[in-house]
């Protein structure tokens, strides 16, 4: 007895009443079959009982605790699990479940959380805990093929008033930073102009803010065309169909594949707050920045949802830039199976592929067939939007 109130003194309040449940229970079927009652002598079978009764808490109970502790409802949650044992060869390994590696890797991602805290509430060691995260990792990382979004061009007879205007357009691309460590003799590399200490990330999403190509890994210092240039400069790297085009922001050139806005006009909505367009280089940049802002509003919903990219994380670099990659790919599959997406009403945290053979553009550079493509796309919605304005009554 003396015993049992030491370890009940030692443990949190969610650790007792799961002892407590399991002491009972033992008991019960103690009576029942009519032998010795257990004793706790066993510290690893109870420590085990209590992980699962903490795994059992969280994806056992309501959708509310699911999302608030892995940021995907139950349902996600077992898809997931199921791709990562199909698709992602992840394995039970020994006691642990392929869901208690998975529920300890989101909530990592999800949190932040350390290895020792993991640890301390699942009854596992850190490497323990290392060793199925990298795993889990690695099956994420797997599923790319499944979970990145095919692009589609936008329909001639589109009705989405964002993004009618730019057809045959796959969507929109940013590079955004975010923090890393590394070593000391590296971080003159990654640090910013702000100075801070970072990977400079390409993303690349639909309108319906799901990643289309994601590219970490380029150090902070790096400009956004440059990363662009050696991503699609890649024999597997990002590809862009003849044709088509995505929206770009004016810190990179306006040429075959991307479309960017006229440079020494208001661009950014906050400068057209109050404001109307007096020609049509003014209203392509309106309409230019409307859609584009989906770029902006997906790197902000990826960093409110997965703490981990908010603050530098004490990971080898390469490991890093396979957490972005993962934490890119959950996102995917929580804006694909969950109904409603339980971040995207919260405030979000400003940020100031396609492997089928054929032809695509191979370079980055100016053309004057692209400038004046982009002369005829902001004449057209211009005149339409005159043309609306004179319909309207005064």
């Amino acid at each position: 007895m003396k015993l049992l109130l030491i370890l009940l003194l030692e443990m949190s309040y969610l650790e007792t009443i799961c002892i407590c449940t399991i002491l009972v229970v033992m008991m019960l079927r103690g009576k029942q079959r009519h032998v010795e009652r257990p004793t706790l002598t066993n510290r690893s079978l109870i420590r085990r009982e209590i992980s699962l009764c903490y795994l059992n808490g969280i994806i056992g109970n309501t959708d509310t605790e699911c999302v608030n502790e892995l940021r995907m409802d139950r349902r996600t949650f077992g898809i997931l699990c199921d791709l990562l044992r199909q698709d992602g060869r992840v394995k039970t390994d020994g006691l642990v479940s392929v869901e208690e590696q998975v529920c300890m890797t989101l909530q990592i991602l999800a949190h932040h959380t350390k290895n020792r805290s993991v640890g301390g509430r699942f009854y596992r060691s850190g490497e323990t805990i290392s060793r199925y995260f990298n795993s889990v990792l690695q099956g994420i990382l797997r599923l790319q093929g499944i979970l990145l979004k095919v692009p589609q061009p936008v329909p001639i007879d589109s009705t989405d008033p964002r993004w009618r205007c730019f057809k045959n357009c796959l969507g929109a691309l940013d590079g955004t930073h975010i923090d890393v460590h590394v070593p000391e003799i590296d971080k003159p590399r990654y640090r910013t102009r702000k100075g801070r200490v970072a990977t400079n990330v390409l993303g690349v999403c639909s309108g319906d803010m799901q990643f289309i190509y994601v590219f970490p890994g380029w150090e902070g210092s790096a400009s956004d065309s440059r990363v662009l240039h050696d991503a699609i400069s890649r024999p597997n790297g990002f590809k862009v169909p003849a044709g088509c085009y995505y929206l770009v922001d004016g810190g990179y050139t306006n040429g075959e594949g991307f479309l960017a806005p006229y440079r020494g006009i208001p661009y950014h909505l906050s400068e057209w707050e109050g404001r109307t367009p007096s020609n049509k280089e003014e209203y392509f940049n309106m309409k230019h920045s409307k859609a584009r802002n989906v770029i902006e509003r997906c790197f902000g919903l990826l960093k409110g949802r997965w703490s981990i990219l908010r603050s530098p994380s004490f990971y080898p670099i390469r490991t890093q830039g396979r957490i972005i990659t993962a934490c890119c790919l959950l996102h995917n599959l929580i804006r694909q199976e969950m109904s409603v997406d339980p971040m995207e009403n919260l405030p979000i945290i400003e940020d100031g592929q396609n492997t089928e053979e054929g032809e695509y553009v191979g370079s980055v550079q100016t053309s004057d067939q692209w400038t004046a493509k982009r002369n005829d796309i902001a004449q057209e919605m211009y005149n339409e939007w005159r043309a609306i304005r004179n319909q309207q009554p005064n």
